[in-house]
């Protein structure tokens, strides 16, 4: 728990994935992990990065992610990749796909890909001050329908597009798209669009996390002409949270404090002085 004498930790879980066995690549979530993580690394906090992860793999690196969380840390999970929705009956639920997800289908996604959903739950069982969930996904919805899913994933047709919204208590999510929409790749961009935006608020100090997310969602809508709008889920049970935070203090005027050392040094010699007058 945060005290004066011990600050609050910042965890941060980075994950970019981009080159996929199935899928399509993506250009951007290397460039864009890379830069997030060296973004959050300058402002303090502990960043666990992994890159192109098979699904075995970015299931371990969750788990001791999890376990490193402790009561009153503040977290953060950041993704970059493909993320896919498959609607069932009962819940929508959303997942990101690692390196070797075969062929999307509502079949295989529970065993083949990582459910978004369980993520934030697991990471807030843990009591974190807060959780920030980042999601910069290159998306395609997947319908659960025999008929659908028998389909080319990346075939025309009257298929939707996007992630459902998520909530969970104390948390704030953010998506780089508006439900039912597809974020935009940078091609021939460094970095994904949402990630641009996001890189050049994430520093700033004594911020709250809304604000800059309410600044990132306008750079991105008007730079993609409203192509592209983030949404943004937030279940905050707190105030004025910073990803840096600095301490204002007080202006002190110029030579008042060197005036005084010099002073009270003057008076130590003048004693030091008199005393080996009499030695």
């Amino acid at each position: 728990m945060a005290t004066k004498e011990k600050p609050r930790r910042k965890l941060a879980l980075v994950i970019g994935i981009g080159k996929y066995d199935h899928c399509e690549e993506l250009q951007n979530p290397e460039n864009d992990a890379n830069d997030m993580s060296s973004a959050l690394e300058s402002i303090d906090f502990n960043v666990t990065k992994r890159l192109h992860l098979r699904r075995a793999e970015m299931q371990r690196v969750l788990i001791d992610f999890e376990n490193s969380i402790e009561q009153d840390d503040m977290v953060l999970f950041y993704f970059a990749g493909h993320g896919i929705q498959w609607e069932v009956r009962i819940k929508d639920q959303n997942y990101l796909i690692p390196k070797d997800t075969p062929t999307l289908n509502g079949a295989v996604l529970n065993r083949c890909a990582i459910n978004a959903q369980d993520i934030i739950d697991t990471l807030s069982d843990r009591n974190p001050y807060v959780t920030i969930f980042l999601l910069d996904c290159c998306r395609k919805y997947h319908l659960c329908n025999p008929e659908v899913d028998a389909r080319d994933p990346d075939a025309s047709g009257s298929k939707s597009v996007g992630l459902k919204p998520m909530h969970k208590a104390g948390s704030l999510i953010a998506f780089a798209c508006a439900p039912g929409t597809i974020a935009i790749e940078g091609k021939g961009q460094k970095n994904g669009l949402f990630t641009k935006h996001l890189l050049k608020h994430t520093t700033s100090v004594n911020e709250d996390i809304q604000m800059i997310l309410r600044d990132v969602a306008k750079g991105v809508t008007q730079e993609s002409k409203s192509k592209q709008i983030p949404f943004v889920s937030a279940s905050l049970l707190e105030r004025d949270m910073y990803l840096c935070s600095q301490q204002t203090k007080r202006p002190h005027k110029p030579g008042f404090l060197s005036d005084a050392a010099d002073i009270r040094i003057r008076l130590r010699i003048d004693e030091i002085n008199a005393i080996m007058q009499f030695c």
